[in-house]
């Protein structure tokens, strides 16, 4: 029972922290626009860049706050990110220059490594059989993260591009207060280790880590690799649905709506039915052959109803990153969660860097009046090979040393 309130307490931890985020997404153009008095095509670039700074960030400082978290504890390290993301949602909102805003995404950056923490704080509190359903509760978090805050920040927005700035450190000034009332420590003083700075970044520490168990490199390399492959969404979905289907904002809108419903559906419900009879590795296997489906039909099928409906059916797909991270996590021992945890979302963070300029790119080669071949989906199809890198790591890592994980592939 314990160990089930902690995880819901954490998952409201996440997800209040993911409304936050998702308020601000609808309106960050704008606000750049203004601060900047610039198109909108100018402010796509600066748009790109603060992106690229963000996950800049979150490589440099998640394996930091991941090893901070061993040695303190979870529970200051989650409280503390949440109370200067709260203090940098007003910087923003209140920024009066678009420098002030840069600053701000580079100190949100720094504050949204603290998912390192709460992986690590899952890890803790859950039994390694369980832990793929868990990892999926927080992946279900972000879902509805997904879900409620962009249409909530879309309708704050109408009252001025600074409001869903101002809400969003409310939300999380508020979480500060949820988490110091309700969230318990997790890691226990006798089973914390000394920081060490030199362990303090993604390589260093994965060279620690893999002297465990050399599974880790494996693993945390198709982490890497799917996180490559799943950046492709955010990067061009939206200009792919405007080019090859002629979408609305609207429609637009609620494609993104039925991406979170099934992301929903499927790390908050099936996971748990779902693991204990396949294992981890086969379900892998299962999201990747998803994705690959359905990026079919989103290449080459344009009634609409059909699209909806593999926009649903793609949440399969969440499959692959909560049983990575689950297999993962048995391969070190629980002194060293927050390190891995840290080091795993700084290789991620890497993938934030390279994917949208990689789509992008593709992208501008294949659509439009000076598309050297006219295939707008050919980004999506990219993103599907390298989904399949990343599971062929995953069940080469495995069969390597099966001692640490369960469900390989026969």
């Amino acid at each position: 029972m314990q160990q089930r309130a902690s995880i819901w307490f954490v998952f409201t931890v996440v997800l209040i922290d993911m409304i936050g985020f998702g308020l601000v997404m609808p309106v960050l153009p704008g606000l750049i626009m203004h601060l900047g008095k610039m198109p909108v095509d100018t402010a796509a670039i600066w748009a790109g860049w603060l992106g690229a700074g963000y996950a800049a960030m979150q490589f440099v400082f998640a394996p930091i706050i991941g090893n901070l978290s061993d040695r303190f504890g979870r529970r200051p390290v989650l409280l503390a990110c949440l109370f200067a993301f709260g203090c940098d949602y007003l910087l923003q909102g209140l920024a009066p220059s678009l420098w002030w805003l840069v600053v701000g995404r580079v100190i949100a950056g720094i504050t949204g490594a603290s998912f390192a923490a709460a992986y690590a704080y899952i890890a803790d509190v859950t039994e390694p059989a369980d832990r793929a359903a868990a990892f999926g509760t927080m992946g279900m978090a972000f879902g509805f993260g997904f879900i409620i805050g962009p249409a909530l920040g879309g309708f704050l927005g109408e009252f001025g591009p600074r409001v869903p700035f101002l809400a969003a450190a409310g939300l999380a000034f508020a979480n500060v207060l949820f988490g110091f009332f309700f969230l318990r420590e997790s890691l226990s003083p006798e089973r914390r280790r000394p920081f060490s700075l030199a362990r303090a970044n993604a390589f260093a520490a994965l060279k620690v880590l893999s002297r465990q168990d050399r599974t880790v490199l494996w693993l945390v390399a198709a982490l890497g690799v799917w996180a490559l492959a799943h950046t492709v969404y955010p990067s061009i979905w939206a200009y792919f649905a405007i080019e090859a289907y002629g979408w609305s904002p609207g429609q637009i809108g609620l494609s993104l709506t039925m991406v979170g419903v099934g992301s929903a559906l499927v790390q908050g419900l099936l996971m748990r039915w779902l693991i204990p009879r396949v294992g981890e590795v086969r379900a892998v296997v299962i999201g990747v052959i998803a994705l690959v489906a359905v990026t079919m039909v989103f290449a080459f099928v344009r009634y609409h109803p059909v699209i909806y409906v593999a926009l649903v059916v793609n949440g399969l797909q969440g499959l692959v990153q909560p049983s990575i991270n689950s297999l993962n996590s048995r391969a070190v021992d629980a002194e060293s969660q927050g390190e891995l945890q840290g080091a795993s979302q700084a290789i991620g963070s890497l993938a934030m860097i390279a994917g949208p300029l990689l789509y992008t790119g593709i992208f501008a080669k294949f659509a439009g009046p000076q598309a050297v071949f006219d295939f707008p989906a050919m980004p999506l199809v990219v993103a599907s090979a390298i989904a399949v890198g990343a599971m062929i790591l995953v069940v080469i890592g495995t069969r390597r040393v099966r001692d640490h994980c369960t469900g390989d592939v026969a």
